[in-house]
């Protein structure tokens, strides 16, 4: 009986812990898109010398169902780029972040990645801006000096896949930024 007693005793210590661990772990879910733990950190500047590329160009998404091509990381054209397929293979969206803005008047004059010589068309949609050029389409996300574009083929990847992808765009914390980078298997580098 004196057991089962000790028992009895042991469950609210156990119940109060998580309790006492809430108010910590909810102090870090009010972060904006730019407050990432990683984003003034020496493991995200070494992270972006490593690609060739600024460490504001560095973000990352979340989209159910897609995760990120740790082959595709990188740099392009002075832009960060990551590629983000489907864990069913057979789609995918690229991720390009480079220096710029974009307002109504500049959005059809710039370049829908690699089609330049089809007609932007840009329909302001939310924070971001949703374009067309020929069998192509983005959402292109202006924050602070950068424009992040999130682009896929039309016919493959639908628009809302693109929007939840641009809605949930931040720069990576830790754990985010770890998954870009390549796997060593257990070696130091």
């Amino acid at each position: 009986m004196a057991m089962r007693k000790d028992v009895r005793m042991m469950r609210p210590a156990r119940a109060l812990l998580p309790l006492l661990l809430l108010p910590v772990l909810l102090t870090g879910c009010d972060g904006d898109r730019n407050g990432g733990t990683a984003a003034g950190s020496a493991a995200l500047d070494s992270a972006a010398r490593g690609w060739g590329v600024e460490p504001e160009l560095v973000y990352v998404t979340e989209v159910s169902g897609y995760t990120v091509f740790q082959a595709s990381v990188g740099r392009y054209d002075d832009e960060f780029v990551a590629a983000y397929r489907s864990e069913k293979g057979g789609t995918k969206f690229g991720l390009f972040v480079g220096s710029g803005t974009m307002t109504a008047e500049s959005c059809p004059d710039q370049p829908l990645g690699e089609v330049s010589d089809k007609q932007v068309t840009c329909e302001h949609d939310g924070e971001a801006w949703y374009r067309k050029a020929g069998a192509s389409h983005e959402y292109a996300v202006p924050d602070d000096g950068v424009v992040i574009r999130l682009i896929a083929d039309a016919d493959k990847v639908d628009r809302a896949i693109l929007r939840r992808a641009a809605e949930a765009v931040h720069r990576p914390d830790d754990a985010e930024l770890a998954a870009l980078l390549p796997t060593t298997d257990g070696a130091d580098i």
